[in-house]
Formats: C-alpha cells, sequence, structure tokens
C-alpha cells in the first residue's frame, strides 16, 4: 500500500515538476524575444518647433540628435542647449514607457520588475525577493 502511495506522489511531483519546467521555458523564451526587442527600441521626438529631433534607445542612451538649419537664425546658444536637452528628455521618457510596455508583455505580474523601471527602487525589488525567500524558508 505504502509502495503505491509513494508512486501517486511521486507522479504527482513529476506533474508538477513538467508543468513549472514548461512555464520556465516559456518565460525564458519570451526573455530571449524581449532582449531583442528591448536592443532594437529607437524612440524619436522632434521639439515643438521642428529645429531638433532626438533618437534614443530602450536605456535613454542619446542615438542621434539631428538639426536643421533653422538653428542659425536665433544666436541663442543657451537656448538651444535647453531646446536640446528637453527634446532629448521627451524622447528618454518616451523610451522608458516603451521599455515598460514590453517588460509587461513578458514578465509574469506581480513579479516587482515593472515596478522597478518605473522606481528605479533596488532595495523595494530585492525586498520583494527576500519576503518570496523567507515565505518559502518559512513553510515546513
Amino acid at each position: 500500500m505504502d509502495e503505491q502511495a509513494d508512486r501517486g506522489v511521486n507522479r504527482e511531483l513529476r506533474a508538477r515538476f513538467d508543468d513549472v519546467y514548461g512555464q520556465y521555458q516559456q518565460l525564458r523564451s519570451g526573455l530571449d524575444t524581449l532582449q531583442t526587442r528591448l536592443a532594437a527600441l529607437r524612440v524619436t521626438r522632434r521639439s515643438a518647433d521642428g529645429q531638433v529631433t532626438a533618437t534614443v534607445g530602450a536605456q535613454g542612451q542619446v542615438i542621434q540628435v539631428e538639426l536643421t538649419s533653422a538653428i542659425y537664425r536665433d544666436r541663442d546658444a543657451a537656448a538651444l542647449g535647453r531646446k536640446v536637452t528637453d527634446t532629448i528628455r521627451a524622447a528618454a521618457s518616451a523610451a522608458a514607457d516603451a521599455t515598460r510596455d514590453l517588460v509587461a508583455e513578458t514578465v509574469p505580474t506581480g513579479s516587482g520588475a515593472t515596478d522597478f523601471l518605473k522606481t528605479g527602487d533596488y532595495a523595494a525589488l530585492l525586498g520583494r525577493a527576500d519576503a518570496l525567500l523567507g515565505n518559502r524558508e518559512a513553510k515546513p
């Protein structure tokens, strides 16, 4: 009788393992795709007057800044600097939003990854992991 019970438990454990492993494979495949999509992400923003165009990547890194010849009409270097900075900031903000959207499509809800992308708070992200691990360690 005990041997049959052990076999039943083993079958259940194997089935659960297969299920979890399948979920892991699906997540892993999604992360590979996410990495490719993030590497290709480019966001472009143009200043209100169209004189400055900035393109940034998924991490907000500046890829390209273009200036039209119209910038030479107004010789205010400080104003041009502010316009370039504001345009890059707008592109970086839009890239951060696009990055969060891509991550949210791939990473399980409640994982903390999308919250981290919004806040950049490592302590909160690690606190979530610690809490999960603590809860697992506390179970008999």
